[in-house]
């Protein structure tokens, strides 16, 4: 799998401009190409950028934000608050492990979410730190929620309770052979995998959860 997966990122730029973008049939069938799919509720762009799936999560969880803005004052904080984590939250960290290494600036789109959902927690204005905020409210950043994601799938492989799919891509330093002399061969850490393309390549799984 990993090997597919370099190969995959390797000739991924070379081969993107050659997808057909007009109708064509095979057989009896007429097969339209689209920018992105969606497969358990994830959207997957055609260059993998993740962007259909941000955008469309953003608006979402704007759309639940601005629903229950009304009922902010009527409700007690602690039960505001966990409104906003059962349908904000949850939806932003769905499939989140998908974004693992994307740009900042793509990041920051839902980070938009998460720091609007705290001031409206505290009904806090715009143009106040919301730092103090998140950390009051014990809310991770984007980037840190998908670490956590990840490092949550890794702790399952490494002990039995992830799918075999997944475990069988990670490695213990400790377990190769040509590293049991050094002296990272004595600590829990995995291998990280050559990566053949840096931009598609570190945001696989076996890449991206042993690094996390």
């Amino acid at each position: 799998m990993v090997a597919f997966l370099d190969r995959f990122s390797q000739n991924w730029h070379r081969c993107k401009n050659q997808i057909p973008t007009a109708s064509f049939a095979i057989g009896a069938d007429v097969i339209t190409p689209v920018s992105s799919v969606q497969d358990l509720g994830i959207y997957l762009d055609s260059d993998l950028s993740m962007r259909t799936h941000i955008s469309k999560t953003v608006s979402a969880c704007f759309a639940v934000l601005r629903k229950i803005r009304s009922i902010c004052r009527s409700v007690t904080r602690p039960v505001f608050q966990s409104l906003v984590a059962s349908l904000v939250l949850t939806r932003l960290d769905y499939g989140s492990s998908t974004l693992a290494g994307l740009p900042a600036r793509q990041l920051n789109q839902l980070q938009s979410v998460v720091n609007s959902a705290a001031r409206l927690v505290y009904l806090a204005r715009r143009s106040e730190h919301v730092s103090p905020l998140l950390h009051e409210l014990h809310w991770l950043r984007v980037p840190e929620r998908i670490d956590f994601r990840l490092a949550v799938l890794v702790y399952r492989c490494m002990n039995g309770t992830a799918p075999r799919y997944l475990s069988s891509e990670l490695q213990r330093v400790a377990d190769i052979e040509s590293r049991r002399r050094l002296r990272s061969a004595s600590s829990p850490s995995l291998h990280v995998p050559r990566s053949l393309h840096r931009i598609i390549g570190n945001r696989t799984f076996p890449v991206a959860a042993a690094k996390v």
